[in-house]
């Protein structure tokens, strides 16, 4: 995608965000030890767009990813993914991003476009690099080849002038990744793990084509502290299970999906892995909180989305199944068409709720609005029996922009999940059926 048309939403830049979106960006922020990061135009999108970005660590950092489960996968995902096979998820250089085109299907030649970008970013940073020791992402149009006359040269000017450490350059590399994002995706905080304080910082991209298991979406988390490389996989692939698998905008999954991480361990201290119970437990349970904040975003990003969605599902039997619940209503084109609408027709909740084929206690169910302003909740179906429902006060809380639907399943096994989602809007339509103008 590569212009905006009437309609179209823009990317390029902080100054065209409407007021609603750069409540999200970020005007300063704490980064990790040992990174430089950046992003240039490279000329493949029009109007000098960012469109190469550059994660790159001091020393070589542990690392770990999750992939799109799409069998058409992307030739950057192939390639990643045996890279890091083949490193054993240790001694990783960087992380290198284009945008404006996904790389995908596109066969022999598109794999070897790949590989020609990770050479190119290893021989740069250090020419005595004799294997692969940078991970590559795509994200853009599928089905076309890689514009390698403009990539391949921008990649020294990239590393050797325009890569940083303050907020300005973080802000840039997450600019650079963008393709129907209305707004960059930057979060960072730091944490203390028995007394010791490390740094978390991520970016993201997504706004359309998300769905669990990822979608035309990529994330990147990075941090000064030392975690080992089978605990940081650990560690990523639980963060994961609940946050950017629990994000929905279409139901539609991409080929490019990637989560990766990488752990430096520049702040010091003893490496964090299974053993170690107490800090593992506690570095997991802070990058799942990042996680989930940064998989938030690009929710409210969702392409034509008027609606922020927290679906809570309590009393499943099982973690399993309570996803399975909240996926089914975030992918229901009746459901979010109603939430679009401002129409409380709980029916197509609870119809969602019935085909998502796990156990369910029908006669103990409960549903209900939740407002963001604190609030009575408006309860809409009781054990199972439906409730007078007072529609002034229904179209009120629809009103708002975000909004929680509470479901209650009564199986008595006591699991909860939360999952967030959008609404369909006219305007996804109108999105999706130009990308390619």
């Amino acid at each position: 995608m590569t212009k905006p048309v009437v309609g179209k939403r823009l990317f390029s830049s902080l100054s065209s965000l409407s007021n609603k979106y750069t409540k999200y960006v970020p005007t300063s922020g704490v980064y990790p030890k040992g990174y430089k990061v950046g992003a240039v135009s490279t000329g493949v999108k029009k109007n000098e767009q960012l469109d190469l970005s550059i994660i790159k660590s001091d020393s070589p950092a542990n690392a770990a990813a999750v992939f799109t489960t799409n069998k058409f996968k992307a030739a950057p995902v192939q390639l990643s993914k045996r890279i890091l096979d083949s490193k054993q998820n240790a001694n990783i250089n960087a992380i290198v991003i284009n945008s404006g085109c996904a790389n995908a299907v596109t066969g022999v030649h598109g794999l070897k476009d790949a590989e020609k970008i990770v050479e190119k970013v290893d021989q740069t940073i250090d020419p005595n690099i004799t294997e692969h020791s940078t991970i590559c992402m795509s994200t853009g149009v599928i089905g076309q080849r890689l514009q390698m006359g403009k990539i391949l040269p921008n990649i020294p000017k990239l590393i050797n002038e325009n890569l940083g450490q303050d907020h300005e350059a973080w802000l840039k590399c997450a600019k650079g990744i963008m393709t129907t994002d209305t707004f960059p995706k930057l979060v960072s905080k730091q944490v203390t793990v028995n007394g010791q304080q490390y740094v978390i910082a991520g970016l993201s991209k997504g706004a359309g084509m998300i769905c669990p298991n990822m979608a035309t979406l990529l994330g990147f988390f990075v941090t000064d502290a030392p975690i080992a490389p089978s605990a940081l996989q650990s560690i990523l692939t639980y963060a994961v299970d609940r946050s950017f698998n629990c994000i929905s905008v279409d139901g539609d999954m991409s080929t490019n999906d990637t989560i990766a991480a990488l752990a430096n361990g520049a702040a010091g201290g003893p490496t964090i892995d299974e053993s170690t119970t107490d800090s593992f437990n506690l570095i997991r349970d802070e990058i799942t909180d990042f996680a989930q904040q940064l998989s938030q975003l690009v929710v409210r990003d969702g392409e034509g989305a008027t609606k922020f969605v927290t679906i809570k599902i309590k009393d499943a039997l099982t973690y399993k199944d309570a996803h399975q619940v909240a996926k089914t209503i975030s992918n229901s084109p009746l459901v979010k068409t109603a939430l679009y609408g401002k129409d409380a027709n709980w029916g197509r909740i609870l119809c969602a709720i019935g085909y998502s084929d796990v156990p369910v206690n029908t006669e103990k169910t409960n549903v209900s609005f939740v407002p963001t302003d604190g609030s009575a909740e408006l309860k809409l179906l009781v054990n199972g029996e439906p409730q007078q429902i007072d529609e002034e006060r229904a179209s009120e809380i629809l009103q708002f922009k975000d909004l929680e639907i509470s479901v209650e399943l009564g199986t008595g096994g006591g699991a909860d999940c939360s999952f967030w989602t959008c609404d369909l809007s006219h305007e996804y339509v109108t999105i999706n059926g130009d990308y390619r103008s």
